[in-house]
């Protein structure tokens, strides 16, 4: 009762009543065009071959298409060519002087690099789009294609790329007017809807004999303690004491009192598995629909489980960790505000000591994230793929899943808070994540 009376109290604030059926809006919207074919394609046909013979390359995709890719829908390509942009220009930002003076610009920097970012992600998705319909002509001696030839790989570049527009253009419209990030409530969306079709596929399974009830419960109980580890980590802080000197301004005393720099223990967030799983995506999905045997090769060697991409994927998310940290949290920004305040750690020197101090403890946890990261990732997708159940139980898709629900529900939970109304927790309130 007391959740359904906290859900109730988001209906009773007018503006956040508009925010959250606005998203939910745009969301049913995304999964309306999730199943709505790319014109020119014998779909079903198409959507039955690349799941028997693609295995768990396809279904890694397809957990952040929702079913897109494999059916190759108008949002085949899914949110994934906006999200190698942006990985693009953050990494230019640092490699390119001028690129980095634009980022300092405020916002009106900021506005380019988004716009230079659109301008890659149409390009990004152009080349992949033009991959899958090259590909998609030589599968099977071309009988999934009514009428092959240019016109039919224009048609589908056109039709794959203004879906990914369109997908980019709904998650800033759901971040600006909406509740939550919208460009990860869209990858979001893809992986939930995933889910009763992994159940029910299991259920399969354990009807046809092929897995055991007993075995079914220990999976249970294995997402339960990955999902109970998720919100611990994720909620965890490293809380650093400040002091703050007292300050006399003529009969009053100000400062002296103690507070907490919080850092998280787990900074950059979903980021690092979602940038990991777009950067081994772009050349692997392309790959994954020529037939040509040297290609298939590298498509199979970066499916889920081999070695090459279990090590490509855990250096991405240990870089992208150490990456987007640096991005949201700069320690010598913090020290020099806490000297402007009057502020300092006890046994710490003000200025660059202090910086040096919180880098040295932010480099620390950012390890200890990554190694989180890399864990719930990798290891329940391991030992998941040797007894061949549906991969969406893994962990990337659990972490992408709890990370993203924590952050939107910290955004309701503020609302609510504001507003002197109870929020979702009542012994504690949600933290959100930077960036």
């Amino acid at each position: 009762m007391g959740v359904l009376a906290n859900i109730r109290n988001i209906f009773k604030i007018p503006e956040l009543k508009v925010r959250v059926l606005f998203t939910l809006s745009l969301l049913t919207v995304y999964r309306i065009g999730a199943h709505i074919p790319t014109p020119g394609i014998n779909g079903d046909a198409l959507s039955k071959f690349l799941t028997e013979k693609r295995g768990a390359l396809m279904g890694f995709f397809d957990m952040f298409s929702g079913g897109a890719l494999s059916r190759v829908t108008i949002f085949a390509l899914g949110i994934m060519p906006y999200i190698s942009a942006s990985i693009i220009f953050q990494l230019l930002t640092v490699v390119i002087p001028a690129l980095g003076r634009l980022a300092k610009e405020g916002e009106a920097g900021k506005k380019k690099i988004v716009k230079y970012t659109r301008y890659a992600t149409v390009v990004i998705a152009a080349i992949q789009s033009l991959g899958i319909a090259i590909g998609i002509e030589g599968m099977s001696g071309g009988q999934f294609v009514q009428n092959p030839g240019w016109s039919f790989r224009l048609l589908t570049m056109i039709t794959l790329t203004s879906g990914t527009v369109f997908l980019m253009w709904l998650g800033e419209q759901i971040t600006e007017r909406g509740i939550g990030n919208g460009i990860s409530l869209i990858i979001f969306a893809g992986i939930v809807a995933r889910f009763p079709n992994a159940i029910f596929n299991t259920f399969n399974l354990v009807r046809a004999g092929e897995l055991s009830v007993f075995f079914v419960l220990i999976l249970v109980v294995m997402m339960v303690a990955v999902v109970g580890g998720i919100v611990f980590i994720e909620r965890g802080q490293r809380k650093i004491p400040v002091q703050y000197a007292k300050r006399v301004v003529g009969r009053k005393v100000f400062g002296g009192q103690t507070t907490y720099l919080p850092l998280k223990i787990n900074t950059s967030g979903v980021i690092p598995p979602i940038f990991a799983s777009s950067i081994i995506m772009f050349p692997a999905t392309v790959a994954g629909f020529i037939s040509i045997p040297w290609v298939q090769g590298i498509a199979k060697q970066l499916s889920p489980g081999t070695a090459m991409y279990t090590t490509l994927y855990v250096g991405l998310i240990f870089f992208f960790s150490y990456f987007y940290t640096a991005v949201i949290f700069n320690p010598v920004d913090i020290a020099d505000n806490l000297q402007k305040h009057g502020g300092f750690i006890p046994g710490i020197r003000p200025g660059q000591k202090t910086s040096e101090y919180i880098y040295r403890v932010l480099t620390r946890l950012t390890f200890i994230g990554a190694v989180y990261l890399a864990i719930v990732c990798v290891m329940p997708e391991l030992l998941i793929g040797k007894f061949n159940l549906p991969f969406y139980f893994g962990g990337t898709s659990l972490l992408i899943a709890v990370g993203v629900a924590l952050d939107t529900a910290s955004q309701i939970e503020s609302h609510l808070v504001t507003r002197s109304y109870e929020g979702f927790l009542k012994k504690g309130r949600l933290r959100g994540r930077r960036g």
